[in-house]
């Protein structure tokens, strides 16, 4: 399929059909013999798997210079479907390139899917394609295929499969691909492509042209800043990962997390220019990442050890008393917040209501810094900080006075409680970090092309609470968890329907792009002062969605402890209770708030106090005279 010449790295390649061991040479000789920031397999790696990388790294090196050294555009594609012709026929079994000759051991050694290989293929393609990105969600969805699934490959090679460690593995390698981003912003212009959000540019006050023609600017080196701001915090989110796989692998993620960090610091050292001047990492700064990322380990080794007459994973906690100290600071953040769910915390024994105000106390928290003042670089560094300070006190306990500086606001006073409420109930530290992420996507995400996208930032923000209150709950039937975060998927979407106006003079659209084309809706109508049919129609549709997860999740409640019973009857029908009230006004939530009286919510708690708690009286029966011909603005729908 190549030409004679036409690239490279194809001149020594061996004759296609050759053996095992041919096949295998090559990719060895290729990945020690081609320049990169860090060595393809580290002598850290257990030997065995040496070769499993080199044959991974020559699949991601031959794909890369398909795409990126070929000049003509249609060639390039043309060679990337011969490429994955080849993968195509290596997963049947019949490779014919070196390169899959080879790597057709490792993947039948390591059981690896076709689907990572496959989405790097898409990238490449991608790039021929589209030279601009617009939007944050533009250049995060091209991360998705041209540096998650390498990630996600080297889990394969380690043996790990798993959903949270592949999620911490995206968030580092997206960080990695953004920090080569803001790095190479030269190198790319001359392959005719920028990979800085336009949207985010010109917020800043850079245009499309000032990049094209290098403008270096105080404007330019503010949205340097804001890049790296969100790249450390990807970083963050993804540093745990190495603290999640066995000792040699975790210094190699780490020393690569440290790298990317390095590139990061090398161009705020240089003044941000990064559109006239490439940073680099020489080898004496590399071989101190490594030397760092060595000391962390051996630490950290230390740190898992017990100390004599101390239980493993105890040390360096709190003691009690800073912990009941820790559960009264959150209680006071819990009563000032005014929320009206506090009462219904009161439902519960004293231990599973302190852990509940333990976790409100830390959304809370995690909310004011995500909706305090107009400066997105610097909210994401307070949610950085925080996931920073989660880790430290989850992983090492109250770091002492020295660190507590450094830490955000009320974190070195609440997490105690919190790192007590984790362990005390078994909770995954994971939804937490989840949690933040969903906080995050509220600074740079404005819109939503599909409810699957939209699910994801529901899961993100009401989905973990419904999770970690239920392990507060308590549970044995592990379809708990899937109910919980089906309530919290209708806890999100009843909110998105009744503040559809408030969200969208914040600059928001949550409801999905494809259902506004559906009903002829544009987000320009939620400025409107009152709802049009199409409006109505469209909220109808969110709210039925709403409905059929509240109906499936309503069968939490009886697989929960039963101390528990009351608390979630009582959310759950306050609740339906709105989202009742909204249907009844035909969706008229653009006048004023629509809100549960006080005096319902009172009877409410009373019911949850006294009453049965049963599926069939959980939810709020729906008013269908909504539906009625000739009623406020409603019409009749067949069915």
């Amino acid at each position: 399929m190549l030409n004679p010449g036409e690239l490279d790295i194809a001149n020594n390649v061996p004759r296609p059909g050759c053996s095992p061991e041919e096949a295998q040479n090559y990719t060895r000789w290729l990945a020690t013999h081609h320049y990169e920031n860090f060595n393809v397999a580290s002598w850290l790696l257990p030997k065995e798997l040496h070769q499993h990388f080199y044959n991974l790294y020559a699949y991601c090196r031959w794909a890369d210079d398909l795409g990126d050294e070929v000049p003509d555009a249609a060639r390039a594609l043309q060679l990337l479907d011969w490429w994955e012709g080849e993968l195509k026929a290596c997963y049947d079994g019949k490779p014919s390139h070196p390169v899959f000759v080879a790597l057709r051991e490792t993947i039948v050694a390591k059981n690896i899917p076709q689907q990572p290989f496959a989405d790097l293929l898409k990238a490449f393609r991608q790039d021929q394609t589209t030279k601009r990105y617009q939007t944050w969600e533009q250049v995060l969805d091209y991360c998705v295929y041209s540096a998650n699934p390498v990630g996600r490959l080297v889990l394969y090679l380690c043996g790990y499969r798993d959903e949270e460690r592949q999620r911490l593995s995206d968030a580092t390698c997206t960080a990695l691909q953004l920090a080569n981003f803001w790095q190479d912003v030269g190198r790319d212009l001359e392959k005719g492509r920028i990979y800085i959000p336009l949207q985010a540019a010109a917020a800043h006050g850079v245009s499309e042209e000032e990049i094209v023609t290098r403008q270096f600017s105080g404007k330019y080196a503010s949205l340097m800043q804001e890049l790296i701001a969100y790249t450390r915090t990807l970083f963050a989110k993804g540093f745990p990962l190495a603290q999640q796989v066995d000792g040699k692998l975790s210094v190699d993620l780490e020393m690569f997390s440290r790298g990317g960090l390095a590139v990061l610091d090398a161009i705020e050292r240089q003044g941000f220019d990064t559109l006239n001047r490439r940073p680099t990492i020489g080898k004496g700064q590399q071989a101190r990442l490594l030397g760092w990322a060595l000391v962390g380990h051996i630490f950290s080794r230390r740190r898992k050890q017990p100390a004599a007459g101390v239980a493993a994973g105890a040390s360096r906690l709190p003691d009690s008393t800073s912990v009941a100290a820790s559960y009264a600071t959150c209680h006071q953040i819990a009563r000032s917040a005014h929320s009206s769910f506090y009462p219904a915390f009161f439902l519960l024994p004293k231990p599973k209501r302190d852990g509940i105000v333990a976790l409100y106390a830390f959304m809370r928290l995690i909310d004011d810094v995500a909706d305090e003042g107009q400066d997105v670089a610097a909210k994401q560094r307070g949610l950085a900080k925080w996931r920073a300070a989660l880790d430290e006190f989850v992983n090492h306990g109250d770091a002492g006075a020295a660190a507590a500086s450094s830490y955000p606001k009320h974190a070195a006073e609440t997490l105690p409680a919190l790192v007590d409420t984790i362990r005390r109930y078994n909770m995954p530290t994971r939804y937490l970090h989840d949690l933040i992420s969903g906080a995050e996507m509220d600074l740079t995400v404005q819109t939503y092309p599909t409810f699957d996208r939209l699910r994801e930032y529901c899961y993100r923000v009401a989905g973990t609470v419904g999770l970690t209150c239920t392990h507060i709950f308590g549970f044995r039937d592990p379809r708990a968890l899937d109910l919980a975060e089906k309530l919290g998927l209708a806890f999100q979407l009843t909110n998105i329907v009744r503040d559809v106006r408030e969200d969208y003079s914040l600059g928001r659209v949550y409801l999905p792009d494809e259902d506004l084309a559906r009903y002829g809706v544009s987000a320009a109508d939620f400025a409107a002062s009152e709802a049009t049919l199409g409006v109505r129609e469209l909220l109808r549709f969110e709210a039925d969605r709403a409905w059929q997860n509240y109906q499936e999740g309503a069968a939490l409640l009886d697989l929960v402890d039963a101390d528990s019973r009351g608390t979630l009857w009582l959310l759950i029908r306050t609740y339906s209770a709105l989202l009742a009230r909204i249907e009844a006004l035909d969706f008229a939530v653009f006048a004023e708030r629509v809100s549960v009286s006080k005096a319902e919510k009172m009877l409410f708690i009373a019911r949850a106090r006294f009453g049965r708690h049963t599926q069939e009286n959980v939810l709020e029966k729906r008013d269908r005279d909504w539906r009625r011909a000739g009623g406020a603005g409603g019409r009749r729908r067949a069915g």
